[in-house]
């Protein structure tokens, strides 16, 4: 059965890094587009970042532009979000998300959704 777990969620203060990770089993994220996404509290969830299959050119929301990195280990089979300068305001459940699409999307394109994770920045 395919699945995604993401992981790596803790309480931060406002400033610190966090390194979330999302792991697949079941299938090979080579094949796959990733995105990042996140649900706050009383919030719609949104695309944060994703990385393509083929090239990995990745891509970022505005608001997180500098501060957060996308990065993928086909060997290990997983994607990483590095967070940097973290704000009260990066507080969601983060979630990634794999797709057979070709260039990847902040939009929901996606086939599987991992379980998410929970990032808590606050001093």
């Amino acid at each position: 059965q395919a699945q995604l777990v993401a992981s790596g969620g803790a309480l931060v203060q406002p400033g610190g890094s966090l390194r979330l990770s999302c792991v697949a089993s079941g299938f090979t994220l080579d094949y796959y587009a990733i995105g990042w996404f996140r649900q706050a509290p009383g919030k719609e969830r949104e695309g944060v970042s994703c990385i393509n299959r083929d090239d990995s050119t990745t891509y970022y929301k505005d608001s997180v532009k500098g501060r957060f990195t996308t990065s993928r280990d086909n060997a290990k089979n997983m994607v990483y979000l590095q967070m940097n300068s973290l704000k009260p305001e990066d507080t969601a459940i983060y979630y990634c998300a794999a797709g057979g699409i070709n260039t990847c999307s902040l939009h929901n394109e996606y086939e599987y959704w991992g379980r998410g994770t929970q990032v808590t920045v606050s001093s």
